[in-house]
C-alpha cells in the first residue's frame, strides 16, 4: 500500500525526497497575497462519538467548550491582526465535531472573523441529524449561516445499527427545513458498506432531496486503523461497481455532479471546505495551506488552550513544500472537484501545465481515465473511480499515519511520509 504511494510520489515529484514534516513552525502566516482563500473552524465536541469517525473531537463539556471557544476567537484575532485592514475570503466553514453544540457562540466566533476577513461566498456549518429543529437553524440562519451539511450517514436502520447510530426522525427534519430555508442543504452519506445495494443508496438519495437536500455527499467508507469500527470496507471490485451504478443513477436524474462524491439539484449548490487552493484554519487539529506550506494544529485541545493562552500559535507539525511538491497537493485536491484547468494551474504557479505534467496527463487521456473539453481535463468514470482508489492509498498512508501519530502526541518532533 504504500509502496503504490511512495512510487506515485517519487514519480510525480522527481525526487526521492519525502514530505517532511517538522515542529518548527512561522509565527507570521504568509496569506495576505493568497488568493481564493478560504477558512476554516473545527469545533471538536461530540454528545456521543461515533465509532467510525476519524476527525478530532471529545465528549461535550459545555465549561471545555466555553473554554475552547475563548482560545479559538484569541487564535482568529493572532491570525487576522497580522495584516491590516480585511482580507477578503471565499468562505468559511465549521465542522467538527459537532459545531452545534456551540451554537450559542456560532455568531461571537463568526463576528471576530469579520474584524479581519471579507466573506464573499458564504458560511456554512456541519450538522448532526438531532441538531435539525427549528430553534438551532434559526440561530445559526441569524448569524449568518446559508449553509448547512447534515450527516446522515443513512437513512436505513440497518446501516445505522452497523454505524452505532440512532434512527433519524425524517419528518422532524423536513419540518424543520421547510420553516427555515437555507441557500445549500447537503445530505452525508456513507457508501461501501457490507453488503450495500444501489437500491440501498437509492432509497437515501431519493429520501434526501424529497426531504428538503438540495445538495448530496455520498463518502466512502474508510476503515482507519485507529478508529474501533467493526465495520470492514468493501471489496474494489464491488465498490467500483456500486460508485459507477450511484453516479449513472444521479446523472440520470440530471443532477449535477460537483466532485466526485457529491452532487446537487443546481448550479452553485455546492458544499465543501476541501477544495480550496488555499485556507487557514482556526481549532484544534484544523490544517492551513498557503503557498509554500501546510500546517496542522494539535490534535489535544488542552494543550491547544494552553498554547493560546501564553500567545502562541498551536501548530504541531509544519511542511515547507519544495515546487513540485506543491503542485501534487494542488492537483490531488483539484481533481477532487473531477477536473483540472490547465490555465488555473498556470496562473497559480506560473508556469504552463503542459510543461510540468504533459506527459502524465497525456497517458491518463490515452488510458481512458481524463479527457479533455474546451481547455479543461475532466474525469471520465473510470477515472473518477481510480481517483477514489487511489485516495482510499492516500488516505491511509499518508492521513491515517500522521492522525494517528498526533492523536498520541500534542507536539511531535516530525514525521515523514
Amino acid at each position: 500500500m504504500s509502496a503504490i504511494t511512495d512510487l506515485t510520489r517519487m514519480w510525480l515529484t522527481r525526487s526521492t525526497k519525502p514530505f517532511i514534516f517538522t515542529s518548527e513552525y512561522d509565527s507570521e502566516l504568509p496569506f495576505e497575497e493568497c488568493r481564493d482563500l478560504g477558512l476554516y473552524v473545527h469545533i471538536p465536541f461530540c454528545k456521543s462519538i461515533c465509532n467510525f469517525c476519524p476527525y478530532c473531537k471529545e465528549i461535550y463539556s459545555k465549561e471545555v467548550c466555553n473554554q475552547y471557544i475563548d482560545a479559538l476567537i484569541k487564535e482568529i484575532h493572532m491570525v487576522g491582526n497580522q495584516i491590516k485592514g480585511k482580507k477578503p475570503v471565499t468562505s468559511l466553514y465549521f465542522g467538527g465535531g459537532t459545531p452545534a453544540l456551540a451554537a450559542d457562540r456560532i455568531n461571537e466566533i463568526i463576528e471576530a472573523i469579520e474584524e479581519h476577513f471579507i466573506i464573499t461566498d458564504g458560511i456554512g456549518v456541519e450538522l448532526h441529524p438531532d441538531n435539525v429543529n427549528i430553534s438551532l437553524l434559526q440561530t445559526l440562519k441569524a448569524a449568518g449561516v446559508n449553509k448547512i451539511s447534515i450527516g446522515i450517514q443513512s437513512f436505513l436502520k440497518k446501516y445505522q445499527a452497523v454505524l452505532g447510530r440512532k434512527d433519524v426522525d425524517i419528518s422532524a427534519i423536513n419540518n424543520a427545513l421547510r420553516t427555515v430555508s437555507f441557500e445549500t442543504v447537503s445530505m452525508d452519506f456513507i457508501f461501501a458498506l457490507p453488503e450495500q445495494t444501489l437500491e440501498d443508496l437509492k432509497s437515501d438519495i431519493d429520501a434526501a432531496f424529497s426531504n428538503g437536500a438540495n445538495h448530496i455527499a455520498i463518502y466512502p467508507f474508510i476503515d482507519f486503523t485507529f478508529t474501533k469500527s467493526p465495520v470492514r470496507a468493501m471489496a474494489k471490485k464491488e465498490k467500483r461497481k456500486l460508485l459507477d451504478e450511484i453516479t449513472a443513477y444521479c446523472l440520470g436524474k440530471d443532477y449535477i455532479r460537483d466532485s466526485i462524491w457529491t452532487f446537487s439539484k443546481g448550479e452553485n449548490l455546492r458544499y465543501s471546505s476541501m477544495t480550496r487552493d488555499n485556507f487557514l484554519g482556526f481549532g484544534a487539529s484544523a490544517t492551513t495551506l498557503l503557498r509554500d506550506r501546510f500546517k496542522i494544529n494539535t490534535f489535544s485541545i488542552e494543550a491547544y488552550c494552553g498554547r493560546i493562552d501564553k500567545g502562541l500559535l498551536p501548530t504541531s507539525l509544519t511542511i515547507r513544500f519544495a515546487l513540485r511538491q506543491r503542485m501534487v497537493y494542488y492537483l490531488f485536491w483539484t481533481a477532487y472537484s473531477t477536473k483540472v484547468d490547465p490555465e488555473g494551474f498556470e496562473k497559480f504557479f506560473g508556469v504552463p501545465l503542459k510543461k510540468m505534467y504533459g506527459l502524465e496527463f497525456g497517458l491518463a487521456r490515452l488510458s481512458g481515465l481524463l479527457k479533455k473539453e474546451k481547455g479543461v481535463y475532466r474525469m471520465t468514470l473510470k477515472g473518477a473511480f481510480y481517483y477514489h482508489y487511489y485516495e482510499n492509498f492516500y488516505t491511509l498512508s499518508y492521513i491515517d499515519k500522521m492522525w494517528g501519530l498526533m492523536r498520541k502526541e500534542a507536539f511531535p518532533r516530525g514525521m515523514e511520509l
